[in-house]
């Protein structure tokens, strides 16, 4: 995560973001709208591993060459099928206004630290917000912790394994 100015132009951070995800995550496809459309952030999501879809301007023309050149004629090709792709975001879109609508659009903490802090809380809260509502909706039960050992999802430790303490018995891993 990264905090920047409130004037900050989100575009030329769009590589530092990718860079930083494809060290934790597998990159499969990064979905952005029109105001991070550049051959920097096409070649950004191209060499982390992912394919771009991004929304393009209309006086596009794909000149520019390389990758850039390429995603735009897989888009002027098969249209349909890119946007398909490219409205993906429409659910980190729907996942921020959910968030702003229960918890409010602004972070009251002053320093960095707390800046984080308080918006992972507002995340951690939404989806707990989210699991309660597919149980009492739709009657899904959730699973925290499988019965057998083989069933446990891979995870991506936030602590050093010494820092970790298991949630199962209170002791240290």
């Amino acid at each position: 995560m990264a905090i920047y100015g409130r004037d900050t132009n989100d575009c030329p951070i769009l590589p530092e973001l990718v860079k930083k995800t494809a060290e934790a995550f597998k990159v499969d496809e990064v979905s952005a709208d029109k105001q991070y459309l550049s051959r920097a952030n096409v070649d950004a999501i191209i060499e982390a591993g992912g394919v771009p879809y991004i929304a393009f301007k209309s006086n596009i023309t794909g000149g520019v060459g390389g990758a850039f050149e390429k995603m735009f004629h897989a888009y002027c090709m098969n249209r349909e099928e890119y946007m398909n792709h490219y409205h993906k975001r429409s659910n980190a879109e729907s996942t921020f206004s959910g968030v702003k609508r229960l918890f409010g659009d602004f972070v009251r903490s002053k320093t960095d630290v707390a800046m984080i802090n308080e918006t992972l809380c507002k995340l951690l809260c939404y989806n707990i917000t989210c699991v309660i509502h597919s149980q009492w909706e739709l009657g899904i039960e959730a699973t925290f912790w499988p019965e057998e050992e083989s069933e446990k999802p891979d995870v991506i430790p936030l602590f050093p394994t010494e820092q970790r303490i298991s949630l199962q018995n209170g002791s240290a891993e």
